[in-house]
């Protein structure tokens, strides 16, 4: 563990499927070569992180969702910062940008589009959990 993630929270991310694609951000400021992201954001005192990642789902892209399960955690290789990823199943309203000051964009991605928004791997735990529920377009 490196100082900066002992000495930061850690981050939960939400890793929201519907139909054949999943929910990813596009954030204002770019974190190191991070642009396109999952909805994510730091854990607070108190809060677990599928409580975290279905907090800041709402907060940033006005959807609601429940957390499903969480993938597993690991020290993000970009940013040095402890990252959780949890499964979460939208409920009710439509993703947009919620929350402006953090937000540029939202896109529902396909499973072949993810390197477009992505160009380096995700998190393996995550690429299993999106590899077994979106199905591949034809």
């Amino acid at each position: 563990m490196t100082e900066q993630t002992a000495d930061q929270p850690g981050i939960s991310a939400g890793i929201i499927v519907q139909g054949d694609r999943v929910l990813m951000v596009r954030r204002r400021v770019k974190e190191g070569e991070l642009m396109w992201q999952f909805p994510a954001g730091a854990i607070e005192a108190g809060e677990t992180a599928e409580e975290a990642a279905v907090r800041e789902t709402q907060e940033e892209t006005g959807l609601t969702v429940e957390a499903v399960k969480l993938l597993g955690e690991r020290v993000h290789p970009k940013t040095g910062r402890l990252m959780s990823y949890t499964a979460c199943s939208p409920i009710s309203g439509e993703a947009h940008v919620a929350d402006e000051e953090e937000l540029a964009e939202v896109a529902w991605v396909a499973h072949g589009e993810i390197t477009d928004y992505v160009p380096y791997p995700l998190a393996p735990m995550v690429q299993e959990y999106l590899d077994a529920e979106l199905t591949p377009a034809e």
